[in-house]
């Protein structure tokens, strides 16, 4: 009998709410959706990305990523091991004021998600256009690894990357 794997458990569990918030809530609307299997090195990712409904300037991407040695390591069930799923969060926001405005980005966050989080801010223009704003990728990865039993935090988690979009979506660079 198939038993689906920790990633593919996690990736339903996301997508299912993830659309209620479209189709139910009405709160956000999907972007782009990524379900992928990378043959060169045996990983599984996916990623669904989202606008808060009618604040198309900043996007989120929740991204699920499981590597060959997780998948193996839950398949042939060693022992042991820290079986799971990656987790990240990746925001896209244009900013004019650098210096004050990635601030800004960075002290709400960590104020957002108060856990043990990886937050990176990656600017970039394109080249022979006057730089008068940046693009930021903004990503929140968590250091720990998830599994089935986080399913339950999956609403509270949502509830906390809507925040972020509303946040992000008020910062100017005026604020």
């Amino acid at each position: 009998m198939y038993d689906p794997t920790i990633f593919e458990n996690l990736k339903v569990a996301f997508e299912n709410q993830v659309y209620d918030l479209e189709n139910l809530d009405r709160k956000i609307t999907i972007t782009n959706r990524i379900d992928r299997m990378d043959f060169a090195i045996l990983a599984r990712d996916f990623a669904i990305q989202f606008t808060l409904v009618d604040q198309p300037d900043v996007t989120a991407e929740i991204v699920l990523e499981a590597s060959v040695k997780d998948l193996a390591g839950e398949i042939v069930e060693l022992p042991g091991k820290n079986i799971g799923c990656s987790l990240l969060v990746r925001f896209n926001k244009r900013v004019q004021n650098v210096a004050i405005q990635c601030k800004q980005i960075e002290q709400a966050l960590n104020s957002i998600w108060e856990t043990e989080i990886q937050l990176a801010q990656t600017l970039s223009f394109v080249y022979e256009q006057e730089a008068s704003s940046y693009q930021d990728i903004i990503e929140v990865k968590f250091k720990s690894k998830i599994n089935e039993e986080h399913m339950g935090d999956i609403a509270d988690f949502l509830d906390y990357v809507l925040e972020s979009l509303e946040v992000l979506n008020g910062l100017t660079s005026g604020n």
